[in-house]
């Protein structure tokens, strides 16, 4: 094992970087933790009233299957990307490296800003989709209980502190909380479907026709045709399939960053087909609980069964946050440690104690309180996170695709393919060519009003926050960051240069590249 952790710090250290976490996380933590950022079940949860209420169940069932057929291009397509350039600032750290010296700079910016802006409204989003569920829950037990946007930013401003503390501890508590997750979020997505067949008579369950077919088109949009209402259904499984490249963010602390996770968007499916067959009436939903997967679940298995699988489903959201929380704040550390902050480095810090950027995730914790206070000013309104977390992350992933085809043959741009590579033939240009057609699509879509005639109580603010932040990155770059960002930078010292030869180009790069390339390091 010792060999492979030093291996995997020499190959760092050739791509420009001193290892800066321990190496503490297993494959099964790893690939626990890909699974984990997913969070399927309760990913479901949290957004299955926008397809069920909004384009009816006929778009819940469809838009996640091809939603999910989409997405896995956009996850191999990335894939290719983080295993050839396996360090923590993921795509951000890879696509400088996929376009020329000149350019550098400026793609490291954008890419950054769109990353970061992302995972701060997926931390942010699945944090104010817990508080809901929680509350869900009580109001299921005491109906007299009123869900109000007060309650619900208190119990996530509290989520996100518990959080915050759980992510300062010491890498190896990290790795010991991740480890057979994928158990606990996978075991309870399948008893649910399981539970949900056996408790629903079959002269209750919905026809084909309901599920799969006309009937499920179900417009309760107020003003859009059916088919941007039917479309709508893709914020579920575009949320939910989003932060690809997270195990590339906590990569300096594993031994295998590439794992490719499988099955989420098939297990996916089932899941939402199960749903739809078992809602029973659509006017009853989404009940006391303003969740209609909660209502469904206590119309057919009971509350006291309900509420028993739903600690779980909760759990698993709870999980979602700390990875999410992980992988956030090593991106917020590793663009502060290029000086893409204005803070001079200071959230660069690795903490002597812990091994953990401790103030990127406190930094990260307190800016992803902000985007859940939308939410004292219209529910509606808060909606516009979960949309804005898909069309940000997705921006930012489908740049260096872009970049590593349009500078495929420049002198100055070299990539070496890691142990993910789909070739260079139709295979992986058409996986490209379809996610970012795709990509752009789903932006065009997100960026719509779910609810006509539009107000300002139910307005989506996901694209003007999205181009705010642009141009203000952009202003701010113009007019001074230039003067200080450069791009992804190295941080080794003179000593180690030398001692690796990356100055002179000399055999140590050449076998590191190597070794990247046959799968010894991802």
């Amino acid at each position: 094992m010792s060999d492979a952790i030093d291996d995997d710090d020499y190959c760092l250290e050739v791509l420009g970087y001193k290892p800066s976490f321990r190496r503490e996380f297993s494959n099964l933590a790893t690939i626990s933790f890909a699974f984990s950022i997913m969070g399927l079940c309760s990913s479901v949860a949290t957004t299955f009233n926008t397809p069920l209420l909004l384009g009816g169940p006929a778009s819940a069932t469809w838009c996640w299957l091809l939603g999910s057929c989409m997405c896995f291009t956009l996850g191999s397509s990335i894939a290719e990307i983080v295993s050839a350039f396996p360090t923590c600032g993921g795509l951000y750290t890879a696509s400088a490296r996929l376009c020329p010296p000149s350019h550098r700079a400026i793609v490291g910016w954008i890419v950054g800003w769109l990353n970061i802006l992302g995972q701060v409204a997926g931390v942010s989003s699945t944090e104010f989709g817990l508080a809901n569920m929680i509350l869900g829950a009580v109001s299921i037990t005491t109906p007299s209980f009123v869900i109000t946007p007060g309650k619900t930013v208190g119990v996530f401003t509290g989520l996100l502190v518990i959080h915050g503390a759980l992510n300062s501890l010491a890498t190896k508590y990290l790795a010991s909380f991740t480890r057979g997750f994928v158990f606990v979020n996978l075991g309870t997505t399948i008893i649910i479907i399981i539970v949900l067949l056996a408790t629903t008579p079959r002269s209750e369950m919905h026809p084909a026709v309901y599920v799969f077919g006309s009937d499920g088109i179900i417009n309760q949009t107020g003003g859009w045709n059916n088919g941007i209402a039917f479309l709508f259904g893709l914020l579920s499984v575009q949320w939910t399939m989003t932060d690809y490249d997270a195990t590339a963010h906590i990569s300096e602390e594993v031994r295998r960053a590439a794992y490719a996770v499988i099955g989420t968007g098939v297990l996916g499916w089932i899941l939402n087909i199960v749903l739809v067959l078992c809602s029973g009436p659509i006017e009853d939903l989404p009940g006391i609980s303003g969740s209609a997967f909660l209502q469904i679940m206590v119309s057919r298995m009971g509350t006291p069964a309900a509420l028993f699988l739903w600690s779980f489903v909760c759990f698993t959201a709870f999980f979602v946050v700390q990875t999410a929380l992980q992988a956030c704040s090593r991106m917020v550390y590793a663009f502060s440690r290029d000086h893409g902050l204005p803070d001079s480095g200071y959230f660069g810090h690795i903490s002597e104690s812990t091994q953990t950027p401790l103030r990127a995730i406190w930094l990260t914790t307190a800016v992803s309180i902000l985007p859940g206070l939308l939410d004292l000013a219209s529910p509606v309104a808060a909606n516009a996170i979960f949309a804005l977390t898909a069309m940000a992350l997705d921006m930012s992933y489908i740049i260096p695709i872009f970049l590593r085809r349009l500078y495929a043959n420049h002198p100055e741009v070299h990539f070496k393919p890691g142990p993910f590579y789909m070739g260079p033939g139709i295979v992986g240009w058409a996986a490209n060519i379809i996610c970012i057609s795709w990509t752009l699509f789903v932006c065009v879509i997100f960026s719509l009003p779910t609810i006509l005639p539009v107000t300002k109580d139910n307005m989506n603010y996901a694209s003007v926050i999205t181009v705010g932040v642009i141009i203000l990155s952009g202003t701010w770059y113009i007019f001074g960051a230039n003067r200080h960002y450069h791009g992804p930078i190295s941080n080794l010292d003179a000593e180690t240069k030398a001692k690796l030869g990356v100055d002179k180009g000399d055999l140590a790069k050449q076998n590191a590249e190597e070794t990247l390339q046959s799968g010894d390091v991802a």
